[in-house]
């Protein structure tokens, strides 16, 4: 009963029946409940008369009630009661109320159970459309609405159709061992299938093995032998909310009958379409990343042979995230005999991002083959870049070895520092915060430093040292402690794809990109 004027009209004609033999009104005393008294005397129920003397003594300690009433009052409760000898009429007076209010009652009971199902229909489909793992997402999904439907077992079949339109793949299973199914054969467009797979209607049947629609189609005219018993039948469509494609249907079986409702099949109904736009979304974010994926590997070189040098590389799309497509290395040879070395990273992500990508490498390769050094290559490609590209900014370090006087000239636009090792020397970051980046930098500096044989020289980027778990500056502590390990392995790059992994976790939310340079020496000009 909601709290306000009407509860205490319903407290002071409480009060009132609690009278005397002589008919005069009994002193009284209200005492309030908490939300779980009300729940532990009152029940389901509005009014009550109380008797039992142990309750009246934990609610009332102390005093010698002889009679009480508790009267509900929203989620809490007030109990009304006397210690002077009064009659039965208090106790009539909550059974006149308990009956009053019996419709309203209902209806409050009514009313927030369907609030309880509507909380976790949202709250499931807050959980599916934050993912964007497909195989999570329906088997969660399946998962949810086996237990919201209490079904004895459910599965979510993908809508994959060939030619003779009967050809559908069995995808998740709950409540019950994948081994259940193993044997059987996927459904076929069947009078009990067909409205699933093609989206024309919602079937709930209280025994489908009555249904006229069931054990008419050849081999098995009904369940094959084995099949778990079904009784109670439930399916229903998932639909694409921007195609309208039916992207499969969820099952649901029981071996008893009529067990599900119409508020059963009022929670499946949303659970699937929480799903479709769950799918939907993963679909979407899967052809972007897997665009922008092909879009930087289709940019990327493959490291042309280099007289003296030793090169290896490495590119790894995000594998968690976003993050994919800003990332690229490239390896220039010089016409005068040097080469470049240059990494760098857009910041953004998606198409986009590897578009820009695509378009300051080749720039980058443009000024380089011109012999430019360093520090002009990298500002006529901001000049170049300045404004054109909206909100988004380029990092890039870029190097030079000459192998005619051994030198290293680089200069850095925001990036990372490269990390040089000469023998006998620990590892060195070099070309540490120089400039800004590309198209907001202007100017430059550049630096040279001795590149003899025996020396190596790493450049990388922040997808393989940040992590959303990990900052930078620990990132690069653990990458140089790694680093002596690198350069003792017989094999650079199983000893790469190791250090790769243990500094990643197998799980790097960005790309990473690698360039390694040894340099041998011994075949130098």
């Amino acid at each position: 009963m909601a709290s306000g004027p009407g509860a205490e009209g319903v407290l002071e004609a409480v009060r009132r029946a609690f009278v005397g033999g002589d008919g005069a009104p009994a002193a009284t005393g209200i005492r309030p409940l908490c939300p779980a008294e009300a729940r532990a005397v009152l029940g389901d129920r509005t009014a009550v008369a109380v008797t039992d003397p142990a309750v009246l003594a934990e609610l009332l300690p102390g005093a010698e009630v002889t009679r009480a009433v508790a009267v509900a009052d929203g989620e809490h409760g007030t109990v009304v009661y006397t210690t002077e000898c009064v009659g039965d009429l208090p106790a009539l007076v909550a059974a006149a109320v308990e009956a009053a209010t019996a419709d309203l009652t209902a209806t409050v009971r009514r009313l927030r159970g369907e609030a309880v199902v509507l909380d976790a229909l949202h709250s499931i489909g807050r959980e599916l459309t934050a993912q964007l793992d497909i195989d999570r997402i329906v088997q969660d999904a399946t998962d949810a609405a086996t237990e919201a439907t209490g079904a004895g077992f459910g599965a979510f079949f993908y809508n994959l159709v060939n030619d003779l339109g009967e050809s559908y793949t069995l995808y998740t299973i709950s409540g019950v061992p994948r081994e259940k199914f193993t044997r059987f054969p996927m459904p076929r467009n069947t009078s009990v299938f067909a409205p699933t797979f093609d989206g024309t209607a919602t079937v709930r049947s209280p025994d489908i093995t009555k249904d006229a629609r069931f054990g008419k189609n050849a081999p098995y005219h009904g369940m094959p032998a084995g099949h778990l018993p079904v009784c109670s039948y439930l399916a229903v469509s998932a639909l694409s909310p921007t195609t309208g494609e039916v992207l499969g249907g969820f099952f649901f079986g029981h071996p008893e009958p009529d067990r599900f409702t119409a508020r059963h099949e009022y929670l499946a109904e949303g659970i699937a379409a929480y799903t479709a736009i769950a799918l939907d979304n993963a679909r979407l974010y899967e052809r972007e990343r897997t665009l922008a994926t092909e879009l930087s590997r289709s940019m990327l070189p493959v490291a042309p042979p280099t007289p003296g040098l030793t090169v290896l590389t490495r590119y790894l799309p995000a594998v968690t995230g976003s993050k994919v497509g800003g990332d690229w290395f490239d390896v220039i040879r010089l016409p005068s005999g040097g080469t470049a070395f240059v990494i760098g990273d857009v910041v953004g992500h998606g198409v986009t991002a590897a578009t820009v990508m695509g378009q300051v490498r080749t720039a980058i390769r443009c000024y380089a083959r011109l012999e430019l050094p360093p520090s002009e290559v990298l500002r006529h490609v901001s000049d170049l870049t300045a404004g054109l590209f909206g909100e988004s900014f380029v990092t890039c370090f870029y190097a030079v070895h000459q192998p005619a006087d051994g030198t290293l000239t680089f200069a850095n636009a925001g990036h990372l520092p490269a990390i040089l090792i000469r023998p006998g020397e620990p590892p060195e970051q070099i070309g540490e915060a120089l400039a800004q980046p590309l198209g907001v930098g202007s100017v430059f500096p550049q630096r040279s430093t001795g590149f003899p044989p025996g020396a190596d020289l790493v450049l990388y980027t922040d997808g393989l040292v940040e992590s959303l778990t990990r900052d930078l500056t620990l990132g690069i502590e653990w990458l140089l402690a790694g680093i002596p390990g690198l350069l003792a392995a017989a094999d650079l790059e199983t000893a790469w794809d190791k250090l790769v992994q243990e500094l990643t976790r197998g799980r790097h939310d960005d790309d990473v990109a690698v360039i390694h340079v040894r340099h041998r020496g011994e075949d130098a000009p």
